[in-house]
């Protein structure tokens, strides 16, 4: 697991940025798009360097992280019409190209089974982006997950629906959810979390130096071959090893 220590929340947008940038420079790329606050940032950098560097997606395949269970596509809280309205509709993408479990699936076991079918089928995801809920989950996969779980249905958690109510009418959030499993996204190629302010410092320190447990599902990363975990002050404050990762950076930024 690579730490990578930001200044800012817009540093940390760019550092993200580049990390994508330099695979869609390569060719063709799947891409894992998560939705939230934390991404945000890396979003509207993205948004810039296509409108301002002609940086192109149009060789894109885009797999989104996760979505309500009950909503349609077309609904303003669902992920579909979330990441359109904060990323896609400001690039190049294709719109076939964009592709997300639908909420409102008449069978929405088979509609997951269909999904991670869909992500094997594309060649897997070349860099997935992430953020981390305060509770350590990433995706929608809520503490005591199955560290080797694929794209199913989950039950949210009460700390997730409230983080969420100020979306939804009178805070009625949705109760599942379909998600990419932790399995599923070890499975990416790359993994890019980016973690933005102090709420986030204690999931932040169980997932890079605490044990890998389903309690913390982000701790996953720990296994995973390839991940860049990216953070502002606030979000690394409660790392212990914080001299180690600083060194190890400006080792690496040297190479």
């Amino acid at each position: 697991m690579q730490i990578i220590l930001c200044d800012s929340p817009e540093q940390v947008g760019a550092r993200a940025a580049d990390v994508v940038e330099a695979r869609l420079r390569q060719g063709p790329t799947v891409l894992g798009l998560a939705t939230g606050s934390s991404p945000a940032g890396t979003y509207r950098e993205l948004i810039r360097r296509h409108r301002d560097e002609s940086l192109s997606f149009n060789q894109v395949t885009a797999f989104t992280l996760d979505e309500y269970a009950g909503l349609k596509p077309g609904h303003e809280q669902s992920y579909y019409s979330t990441i359109r309205r904060e990323f896609v509709d400001h690039i190049d993408l294709p719109l076939e190209q964009l592709l997300t479990p639908r909420g409102d699936a008449a069978d929405l076991v088979d509609e997951a089974n269909w999904y991670d079918a869909a992500i094997v089928s594309a060649g897997g995801i070349d860099i997935q982006i992430l953020g981390i809920g305060a509770n350590g989950h990433i995706g929608f996969n809520e503490p005591t997950s199955s560290l080797a779980s694929r794209t199913r249905v989950k039950t949210l958690s009460g700390v997730t629906r409230a983080d969420n109510a100020g979306f939804f009418p009178k805070g009625e959030v949705p109760r599942l959810c379909l998600t990419q499993g932790l399995g599923t996204i070890r499975d990416a190629k790359q993994a890019v979390l980016v973690a933005l302010g102090e709420n986030k410092a204690d999931a932040v320190r169980s997932m890079v130096e605490g044990p890998v447990s389903a309690y913390c599902p982000a701790s996953v990363l720990q296994l995973h071959r390839r991940a860049v975990v990216i953070l502002d002050p606030g979000a690394a404050s409660k790392l212990t090893l914080l001299d180690y990762y600083r060194e190890a950076q400006e080792l690496s930024d040297q190479l």
